[in-house]
């Protein structure tokens, strides 16, 4: 400690456990400054996955379906996940097959760009499919 004290460093102890505990000399703030420089340069390496999302709905035209591929498409390309929900509305919920195809045509027009992470399933008042990139 009169040894740190002279130099002006810090008395860190490395292995408390170890018979006799083991410390090291070194200035803790640079030390710190250190740990923290590294630590954002591997938090902006991370790949950040953003989940995406596009609604659509039985009465959807072809016309606004395509426009809403071209989204979808956008959002692949950019290496995010889509999620497709179509919102059954009312009495639409009897028409379940007619939903399954609408989402089965989205998914035939992304099918070079995309993957399906499972089948289209029904919850509450809508119908979801995640769609991931294929090159991710």
């Amino acid at each position: 400690m009169k040894l740190a004290g002279e130099r002006e460093f810090d008395l860190v102890e490395v292995a408390p456990n170890a018979n006799p505990p083991v410390c090291r000399l070194m200035d803790y703030g640079k030390f710190q400054y250190r740990q923290n420089k590294i630590d954002q340069k591997h938090r902006a390496k991370q790949l950040k996955h953003e989940m995406k999302g596009v609604r659509l709905s039985i009465r959807t035209s072809d016309h606004d379906l395509e426009v809403k591929m071209r989204q979808g498409e956008k959002f692949l390309k950019d290496g995010q996940s889509l999620k497709v929900v179509l919102i059954f509305r009312g009495r639409e919920m009897a028409h379940k097959d007619l939903a399954r195809e609408k989402m089965a045509k989205y998914f035939e027009g992304l099918k070079a760009l995309a993957n399906k992470e499972a089948e289209p399933k029904v919850q509450g008042y809508s119908m979801t499919m995640i769609l991931h990139p294929i090159n991710s």
